[in-house]
Parts: structure tokens; sequence; C-alpha cells
């Protein structure tokens, strides 16, 4: 898997960065939902990596306090039969919160495809606004259509006053982008107690579909690590995709971060890395964890 993705990578790697932009204090996100830093290294974390595994409600044991997995849901990704997008809904009564997770790349013939169309062949329309990877949008609407919009619309309507979570980790986070778009533009659910943690997020659509996430999702954190390069896939100059808001940018060692969300992409966070210094283990890793490992294991072997 890992030759795959750096093969994926380098591909764009020459052009993936734009010129740097100056900073604009005045254009700041104003959030409802603040960045914690506690709940991206843990719990979020955790149920991103469970979403890899066979038992996420093992994984949520580790980190959440009574959580529940309540459906577990897996449809066509693609052209190829046998590879399955998924995504899990919990809730967690002691967080007061609705927990809504998809999955990454599972295995090397989807991670291909998911290249080849993301990067060079197909976009669609998104109804908030903008074009995006037809790829990460049928994963989505697939998934969404296939039961994860009933049981959402069921938590929603049960836990009224509870705050959404919704995550994943690179191709996941693609989705989990768009879940938080369609939820919030389709007035699904009261705007200012979404929030959306993503790890490794692929750029998922054009500048018109960045900013419709920007103006639709109120609180969106894009969780980047060093010299991840899938944070800069598809490369901007060629397809025009671009990145919403807001960057929480770590270094190596992850301990301090800083949250770009003056513009959609800063030369202050990753955008600033020198290249050709990428890391597909920066991708693989966030927080000291494997987060694909972390699912594969059941979180059998993870001390918290």
């Amino acid at each position: 898997m890992q030759a795959i993705l750096l093969a994926l990578a380098l591909v764009p790697l020459a052009s993936a960065f734009v010129l740097p932009e100056a900073a604009h204090p005045e254009n700041r996100d104003v959030y409802t939902i603040p960045y914690n830093d506690a709940l991206a290294r843990k719990q979020l974390l955790f149920a991103a990596g469970a979403a890899y595994g066979t038992q996420p409600q093992q994984c949520l044991n580790k980190v959440f306090t009574g959580a529940t997995v309540r459906r577990v849901i897996q449809a066509r990704c693609d052209v190829n039969p046998a590879d399955k997008c998924l995504g899990y809904t919990a809730v967690s009564p002691n967080d007061k919160a609705i927990i809504v997770v998809f999955r990454g790349t599972n295995n090397n013939v989807q991670l291909i495809l998911e290249g080849l169309e993301t990067v060079f062949e197909y976009h669609t329309p998104w109804a908030a606004g903008g074009v995006v990877s037809q790829y990460f949008n049928d994963g989505f609407l697939n998934i969404w259509n296939a039961g994860l919009k009933d049981d959402f619309n069921a938590l929603a309507a049960k836990y009224p006053g509870y705050q959404v979570w919704i995550t994943g980790h690179s191709l996941g986070g693609a989705m989990a982008s768009l879940a938080a778009s369609y939820i919030t533009y389709n007035k699904l659910y009261d705007a200012s107690k979404v929030q959306l943690v993503t790890y490794g997020q692929p750029r998922v659509g054009d500048a018109a579909y960045a900013k419709a996430v920007d103006r639709d999702v109120t609180n969106k954190f894009r969780v980047t690590h060093a010299h991840d390069p899938v944070p800069h896939l598809p490369q901007q100059n060629m397809q025009g995709f671009t990145h919403h808001k807001a960057e929480v940018f770590y270094k190596e060692a992850m301990t301090k971060y800083n949250i770009c969300d003056d513009v959609d992409e800063s030369e202050f966070c990753s955008n600033g890395q020198v290249l050709p210094d990428t890391s597909i283990k920066d991708h693989l890793h966030y927080f000291n964890l494997d987060v694909s490992d972390l699912g594969y294991s059941n979180c059998a072997n993870v001390k918290v």
C-alpha cells in the first residue's frame, strides 16, 4: 500500500503548491465549537481508525465512556464491485455527541482507482456549490443512501441537542467533508452544533466547493501532519481543486499546532513545507499512531 500511495503522491508534487498568500486576519473563521486538540488527538482519531476494522466498538471503548456504535454501512465505491466504501454512526451520551465516521482507502486497487478518477478523470456538480471528485461524490452518496441517511436522521430526531462530530482519515476525510456540507446545506441539523475534523484529507472539489463549505460548515478542521503529501492531491493548478478552511497543521512530533483559517490555502501551514520532502509515513501516522492499524487490530494492543 505504501509503495502505491507514494507513486500516486509523487505525480503532482512538482506543482502541488500555489504561490504564498498574505495572511488576512480579518477573514478568520468564527467558531461555535473551537478546535479541541484533546478531542482530535484521542476520541476522533480512534473513531476514524476504528472504521478500518471489523469491531469499531472496541476502539470506541478505549477512549469514550458509554459510546455505542449504532450502524455500520458498506456500499460500492467504484467500478470494481469488490471495493467497498464504509461509514458508521455512533452516539456518545457522555459527550452529548452523534458521531459519523467514514473509512479511508482500504486496499491497493481501490487506491489506484481513487487516484485516477480524482486526479485525471471525472468531476460532478455539488448541490451546495462547485464541482467535486466523482469518486468522492459516489462513495459518499452510496453510503448515505444505503442507510446512513436514515440512521443519521433517526439519531438527530432522538438527540436534537447533541453535537454532531463528523470525521475520517484520507479518503474518509474527503467523504466526511462532503457529509458535513450535505448535512448543513440541506439544513438537516443546526450548523452551529456540527463539527468536522479530518486527518490527511485530500482536496475534494474546486474553489466554489471550498467556498460553499466555508459558508455552510461553521466548525471545520483539516488536521495535517508535517510532510503528508495527500493533502496536496489532486494538484491545485491542474484540476482547480482547492481546500476549504481551516487547516490545523502539526509538525513532526505533533505536539504544537498552527490553525490557518484566514484563507483556504496558506503557506503558514502545510503549503509552506519544502518540496519534494514528503513522507508517506506522515500520512499513515497521526499523533504517533498508525491510523489504519488502529482499526485492523481493533485497537487491541493500543495503550491510551
